[in-house]
């Protein structure tokens, strides 16, 4: 599939429960000419605590750079879980460029802030959905998205996500949602900009507030979702749904 830009976030290579391995095969099977990772790419905090690189991790890691290497413009936007090369400053890591925040100008004209977001986390130490519930119970659910997703793979069905789902049923953390959704969106709209791209909550969405786009690339931890520009412009949210005999990318929400 050919792209013109696609934006990824919150794959936390390093991190035992990253789907790495779906990520890697929607990057292979995708060309596109502008790549941007949101954030939270490598898992530094995690890797801290529990030093973890499969095979399947390092593999992204080389795709991104044969892609970078190969004519794609590759920005990298670090997040609160990669900090610790946000504060380098704009630099160049080979042919990636590292830039503390982005703007990108649509095929139509349109431009666009491109941010972590998790400057408007006022519990930044913790996903908000933790903060709820607790980090071991979010760990727990992430395990059993595991189980899960590995049960549902041998009897034919597609992805789908235990902790989304239970998130989607939290008052709380829908809450905690729309506030950041809301606060994302005012300073959006504050500093000009047609619309935003961001990520950090681990919860892909589209939103048209009057004149401002919001959208929200999700992540590879639960959702394995990417938000993505077609060649002439129009603005996708994709999901990447394993089907039992080849991954299908699903189309889950679009704006023109």
């Amino acid at each position: 599939m050919k792209y013109r830009s696609i934006w990824i976030s919150d794959t936390h290579l390093g991190y035992k429960n990253s789907n790495a391995e779906f990520l890697l095969q929607f990057l292979a099977k995708t060309q596109v000419d502008h790549l941007y990772l949101v954030g939270d790419i490598i898992d530094f905090w995690s890797l801290r605590r529990t030093p973890f690189w499969p095979q399947a991790h390092n593999d992204v890691v080389k795709c991104v750079l044969d892609k970078a290497k190969s004519g794609t413009s590759v920005t990298y936007v670090p997040g609160n879980h990669d900090e610790a090369i946000r504060h380098h400053g704009e630099m160049l890591l080979g042919n990636v460029k590292l830039v503390s925040e982005a703007v990108h100008v649509s095929r139509d004209g349109k431009c666009f802030w491109v941010t972590h977001g998790d400057q408007f986390d006022s519990a930044v130490q913790c996903n908000g959905f933790t903060k709820f519930i607790g980090n071991h119970a979010y760990e727990v659910l992430l395990r059993l998205n595991q189980v899960v997703g590995y049960f549902r793979r041998k009897m034919g069905f597609p992805y789908w996500s235990l902790s989304s789902y239970v998130k989607s049923q939290s008052q709380n953390a829908m809450t905690y949602i729309d506030r950041y959704e809301k606060a994302v969106l005012h300073e959006t709209r504050r500093r000009g900009f047609d619309g935003v791209i961001c990520g950090h909550i681990h919860h892909a969405n589209f939103i048209q507030d009057d004149d401002v786009l919001y959208m929200n690339t999700g992540d590879w931890v639960e959702n394995c979702s990417a938000i993505v520009e077609h060649m002439d412009g129009r603005m996708e949210l994709f999901r990447l749904h394993p089907g039992p005999v080849r991954q299908q990318l699903q189309a889950v929400g679009e704006a023109a």
